[in-house]
């Protein structure tokens, strides 16, 4: 498989309308590729907490609609990232909850899966209190691999990726907009998470600066055994890497640890 992501940088003063289109025309120049990868909250920027309400969309959105039809003139799977969602709310005329919502599409342009990011940041403020948070693990069944659907902050997460993999995940994809002051910890946790699982790990970061928090850029593909097949920089870029699904099965096969799991199983606790 082939697959790009791509490490979009969100320009301070760019209209959402402007990020769509440059969007887009990425999305279209990654023909030939099997899957592509935008980061989390593009459209806003993952810490202009201010954007949030104001930028939110209904599912079917502009965004949506773009990247259905980026996607489909590419011909490719389409992760696009997340994007503030405005759900309905229970009564007409009632603003319903805001999500952080990942969507991702067929080659047709079909909306394929929807991930609301479970884990929100911020701990009392930003995200955490601006958003509501979702509670479904999502796959999404290619024809070569099984997606396993994460956000950003949900990469600290473990038991999120175990129970994934325990619906049949393969590949774990999470766009993120995650800051340069930790992003150690980006790396690491990458690289953890593909170890432990013993499963593919892409994830796409952001470039720039979101409401003056610098991004980290370092967008990266890991395969089962923690190796580093590709790394951006800090800045805008394609970051493209072929990769052999068949290599998750033969992992789990030659190193089965995954097997021998005892606690999490449905153990009694005393």
């Amino acid at each position: 498989m082939r697959a790009s992501l791509l490490q979009f940088g969100v320009n301070e003063g760019e209209s959402v309308q402007s990020r769509r289109r440059r969007a887009a025309a990425l999305v279209r120049e990654q023909a030939g590729a099997d899957l592509v990868v935008l980061p989390e909250l593009w459209t806003t920027g993952a810490f202009a907490h201010e954007d949030f309400a104001r930028e939110a969309e209904p599912l079917h959105g502009p965004t949506l609609e773009a990247m259905a039809a980026a996607a489909r003139d590419a011909g490719v799977w389409l992760h696009a990232g997340s994007v503030p969602e405005r759900a309905a709310g229970d009564f007409a005329g009632d603003d319903g909850p805001l999500y952080n919502t990942s969507l991702v599409l067929s080659p047709d342009g079909d909306l394929a899966a929807v991930y609301r990011k479970i884990h929100r940041f911020g701990f009392d403020r930003g995200e955490a209190v601006l958003m509501s948070a979702g509670d479904a693990l999502v796959t999404v069944p290619l024809p070569h691999t099984t997606l396993g659907v994460a956000t950003c902050y949900d990469l600290r997460f473990p038991e999120l990726f175990r129970g994934l993999v325990d619906v049949g995940a393969e590949t774990l994809v999470v766009p993120a907009g995650w800051p340069e002051r930790r992003r150690a910890h980006w790396t690491l946790l990458a690289r953890a998470r593909a170890v432990e699982n013993q499963a593919y790990v892409l994830a796409c970061g952001t470039a720039g600066t979101h409401a003056g928090v610098p991004q980290a850029g370092h967008s990266i593909v890991v395969d089962p055994w923690g190796e580093v097949l590709a790394e951006a920089g800090p800045g805008e870029e394609v970051l493209t890497v072929d990769f052999d699904p068949a290599v998750v099965a033969k992992t789990r096969e030659q190193f089965p640890a995954l097997k021998d799991r005892v606690l999490g199983l449905d153990r009694p606790h005393r």
